[in-house]
């Protein structure tokens, strides 16, 4: 898989958790240690940890799995493909890295979660809702239960 493809298929996959301000840096270039970064983050500890395992799962369906991760710290989680190093942070440690601004020379793609084409139902105001009729089950002794429709 060309490294463009990897870097696009991560960052889908790191928005299947929430991730937000998912940024694609292109830092071919700039530097030989990498093709891109992929940089997001997250609200918890928990929602960190979560992309992580999703990308991870995501990418073994593919074959492809990580040369190195640092996933010990709840703060800032590390997953390295080689040519594309992923990089989740709490909110607060990615504004003190603000690795965005340390390779600011490099082209960044913001990747955003795209609801899926297609009719979307119409949502119904509740003035113009009417109310639906109510099923009654009503059972006699010795007679069996018939159905009412009540309006």
């Amino acid at each position: 898989m060309k490294s463009s493809a990897l870097a696009n298929a991560i960052a889908k996959l790191a928005l299947t958790k929430k991730a937000q301000e998912v940024v694609i840096m292109d830092l071919r270039p700039l530097t030989s240690m990498t093709d891109f970064f992929v940089v997001c983050s997250a609200d918890s500890d928990i929602q960190v940890k979560a992309i992580a395992d999703a990308v991870l799962g995501g990418t073994e369906e593919k074959g492809i799995g990580p040369w190195h991760k640092e996933t010990k710290s709840h703060n800032w989680m590390l997953l390295d493909f080689s040519d594309v190093v992923l990089h989740i942070f709490h909110r607060t440690a990615r504004s003190f890295y603000n690795l965005e601004k340390l390779w600011g020379d490099a082209k960044m793609k913001y990747i955003r979660d795209e609801k899926p084409a297609g009719k979307q139902p119409k949502p119904v105001s509740p003035k113009s809702a009417k109310p639906k009729k109510k099923s009654i089950v009503r059972s006699t002794k010795g007679k069996p239960a018939r159905k009412k429709t009540a309006k």
